[in-house]
C-alpha cells in the first residue's frame, strides 16, 4: 500500500509517500510545494493543487493521509491554512483517494509516542522508520510523518 502524507501550507505544503507492506515500511519519495507569497491568493491555491495533482498521478499512491488545521493566533494565517488544508483535500479526493484526516499531537504520538514531541525529535525518528532518508526539508518531513501515522493507526 502506498501512502501520501500531506502537512498543508499556503507558502510551503510538503508531501511524503511510504509504502506499507505488512508491518513493514519505506521512503518511496518526498518533496515540498513552494507557492509564490508575491501571488494572489486563488493563484497560489491553483499552484498548488497543480503540484499535487502532478505528484498523485507519478506516484499513484493508494491513500491519503492530511494533518488537521492547528489554531493560529492570527486569524488570518488560520484561514489561509485552512484554504491550503482544502486544496490538499480536494486534490487527494478528485483522484478517488481515500482520504484521512489527523491531529498534530496523534501524528507526532504515532511516531515519537508523545504527543509533545519537538520537531527535532520527529525528524530524528524518521531516520530510524526510513533508513536512509532524504528530507527535501521540514514541511516534507512532517508530511512523512502523517503518512506513518496513517500507516500505524490503520490497517
Amino acid at each position: 500500500m502506498l501512502i501520501l502524507g500531506l502537512d498543508p501550507s499556503l507558502s510551503c505544503t510538503g508531501w511524503g509517500l511510504i509504502a506499507r507492506s505488512g508491518n513493514r515500511l519505506s521512503h518511496v519519495a518526498n518533496g515540498q510545494v513552494k507557492t509564490d507569497p508575491q501571488a494572489a491568493l486563488a493563484e497560489r491555491l491553483v499552484t498548488l493543487d497543480a503540484e499535487l495533482t502532478d505528484v498523485i498521478a507519478r506516484h499513484r499512491p493508494d491513500c491519503a493521509a492530511v494533518e488537521e488545521v492547528f489554531v493560529n493566533k492570527n486569524p488570518q494565517s488560520t484561514l489561509k491554512l485552512g484554504q491550503a488544508r482544502g486544496v490538499c483535500l480536494l486534490a487527494a479526493a478528485r483522484a478517488g483517494l481515500p482520504v484521512s484526516e489527523y491531529a498534530t499531537r496523534l501524528v507526532k504520538k504515532a511516531v515519537v509516542g508523545t504527543g509533545g514531541a519537538e520537531k527535532a525529535q520527529v525528524q530524528a525518528m524518521l531516520k530510524v522508520l526510513l533508513p536512509g532518508v532524504k528530507l527535501a526539508g521540514a514541511d516534507a518531513a512532517d508530511a512523512l510523518a502523517v503518512a506513518i501515522a496513517h500507516a500505524h493507526l490503520v490497517r
